[in-house]
């Protein structure tokens, strides 16, 4: 994901060539063959994400600046109810290059042929970062109780391209979507992610909090073996899974969710996804889900069981894909969303204290952004969504 700047040249106006910027659709093999050619890019921009969404219309589009592809999304299709008419949804996307000085030209391109493909609107979320907190930042934040929202904290990092990039998309007339603490109906605006890039196993294990590798030696002591498992244990992970989302009050996803989400990902990468096990004396106390594009590796789903908690089973598996990820070169380990809550009296502040607990930093996206193509039509779908 875009941290830094790249500065624009010096090269008077006059004597620059003026480069035409076209979008179309690309193939599987184009789309997949520019990410793999990029050091980060989210696996819901990859084509697979596409099979995974299958009540979505999927396509994949390129742009292509003087005919060479300098850019790809994944694009999600959404039908209006009884208007055929659709919603074109970037998740965390698009990938291209978000510091180049002609984004308007990139965008508006986008536009054009969206438009033209029956799009009533458009949704996307930039990867592009704008602030990060270290762990102790956020950990002192929680304790003084002074700042009740993170957004509140001054920042340890701050990321120029982020705020140019806000300021475009205000300028073009795209609308920023508002995020209930940190969540949209989309993706997470805040995540939690742990910097891999030159550091050892020891180096984690000393970046964590005492409590951590507290809990990582007992469930050592406990006999707690973690394993990668198959498409075959899925029915066993999502049996913990509902357990899981009974237990927080979530809703689950149904199997078939993760029998085609394992089945399109592997199909596109053999190692795009794997299947986490954790199980103390025969029995399954834990499992998770590990998603990997380039150099960036995800936990997506997790599941852990309401018996034999002593034995620390979710921080058994945490530890062990932190170290396969470490193993496979990646620079990112992303434990994907956090709310952006900071008060101690707030349920939802347990999630952030657990990953605060792996000695990462709080990450901070510009978030999702829509952009109305039929006015009249995308605020029949606003009032549709209020309702909903």
């Amino acid at each position: 994901m875009l941290r830094g700047r790249t500065e624009a040249g010096c090269t008077p106006v006059a004597l620059r060539r003026v480069s035409r910027i076209d979008v179309r659709p690309v193939s599987t093999e184009q789309h997949l063959g520019f990410l793999s050619r990029q050091s980060d890019a989210s696996f819901l921009q990859t084509p697979a994400w596409g099979e995974v969404k299958s009540e979505w219309r999927k396509e994949s589009i390129g742009w292509f600046r003087d005919g060479e592809l300098s850019g790809v999304g994944l694009v999600l299709y959404r039908q209006l109810p009884t208007v055929n008419r659709h919603l074109a949804y970037l998740p965390e996307g698009p990938v291209l290059d978000w510091s180049a000085g002609n984004l308007a030209e990139w965008l508006s391109a986008m536009a054009e042929y969206l438009k033209s493909r029956g799009a009533f609107g458009i949704r996307m979320g930039p990867p592009i970062v704008t602030r990060t907190w270290s762990a102790d930042t956020v950990k002192k934040a929680i304790a003084d109780d002074v700042h009740r929202r993170l957004g509140d904290v001054p920042a340890d990092g701050r990321f120029e391209v982020g705020g140019d990039v806000q300021a475009l998309l205000r300028a073009e007339g795209w609308r920023p979507i508002t995020a209930e603490g940190g969540f949209t109906t989309g993706q997470p605006q805040y995540v939690f992610q742990i910097p891999l890039r030159g550091r050892s196993e020891q180096d984690l294990l000393t970046g964590m909090n005492q409590q951590w590798r507290r809990n990582i030696k007992k469930a050592d002591k406990a006999g707690v073996t973690v394993t990668v498992g198959s498409i075959g244990d899925l029915r066993a992970f999502h049996t913990l899974y509902a357990e899981t989302a009974g237990r927080d009050h979530f809703n689950p996803r149904p199997l078939p969710y993760f029998e085609t989400m394992m089945k399109a990902l592997q199909a596109e990468d053999s190692d795009r996804i794997r299947l986490y096990l954790a199980h103390h004396e025969g029995d399954l106390v834990a499992a998770t889900t590990w998603v990997r594009v380039g150099s960036h590796v995800w936990y997506s789903y997790g599941a852990s069981s309401s018996a034999r908690r002593e034995v620390r089973g979710s921080n058994a598996i945490q530890w062990q894909m932190m170290r396969d990820a470490l193993a496979v070169g990646a620079t990112v380990y992303d434990l994907r969303g956090i709310t952006d809550t900071l008060d101690s009296h707030d349920p939802q502040v347990g999630l952030i204290q657990f990953k605060v607990g792996t000695g990462g930093e709080a990450v901070e996206y510009v978030g999702e952004w829509d952009l109305p193509l039929n006015r009249l039509i995308y605020k029949a779908f606003d009032l549709y969504m209020s309702r909903r």
